[in-house]
């Protein structure tokens, strides 16, 4: 008989019990959800508008044409005035684009309409690239192009009269800056609306990271 002596087994499970440390969770700061900056250039911004930009850069490139033939009389040819026609078509569709945003399928209709206006952008600069080529002789130009004479106000009297008013040529450039016509800087601006166009059609919306 062993007085005072525990029971060997339940001794060790005692100081195995004892023995094993207590592992307490580590609590730390939940991770932060980011959210990527917004982006606040200028470039961004006329990216995010870009059916504002396009609207006003078709009423200056409209107000500019009248203001030549108001104002310098430089009035247009046949050619001029299809060109005029494409910025009439953008400022339309643009004007269309600004509201679809506030409408319920703003989301939907943004990169449509964005490439629709470079659509029609693009057209307009190859139409003006087509009459900067007849300006330069590089290829003859449409047989409505082929008068000559300046049509001016005061001609509405004699074309009243039954006369026959031929429009201005288009194989002749009456403006030239830099070296370059009206048709070739019209070109070179429509070029760069619609590559605007499709770079606001295709950018990435800023998402949660």
């Amino acid at each position: 008989m062993m007085s005072g002596i525990d029971d060997p087994q339940a001794t060790q499970a005692g100081l195995a019990q004892a023995e094993t440390p207590v592992v307490e969770p580590v609590r730390g700061p939940a991770p932060a959800v980011t959210v990527a900056p917004a982006k606040t250039g200028i470039v961004s911004l006329g990216l995010e508008w870009w059916p504002v930009v396009a609207f006003v850069a078709s009423a200056a490139m409209l107000a500019t044409a009248h203001a030549f033939e108001t104002f310098g009389k430089l009035y247009p040819c046949p050619l001029c005035l299809r060109q005029r026609e494409v910025f009439w078509v953008a400022g339309t569709v643009a004007v269309i684009a600004i509201a679809a945003r506030y409408s319920p399928w703003a989301l939907r209709a943004r990169r449509p309409f964005d490439l629709l206006l470079g659509a029609v952008f693009l057209y307009g600069a190859g139409l003006a690239a087509y009459h900067a080529g007849v300006e330069l002789k590089w290829w003859p130009g449409p047989t409505t192009c082929s008068g000559g004479a300046t049509a001016a106000a005061s001609d509405l009297v004699a074309m009243l009269k039954g006369d026959t008013i031929k429009p201005p040529a288009c194989d002749k450039a009456a403006w030239i800056f830099l070296g370059i016509s009206m048709a070739g800087w019209n070109a070179l601006i429509s070029l760069g609306l619609a590559t605007t166009a499709l770079a606001a059609g295709f950018r990435k919306t800023e998402t949660v990271r």
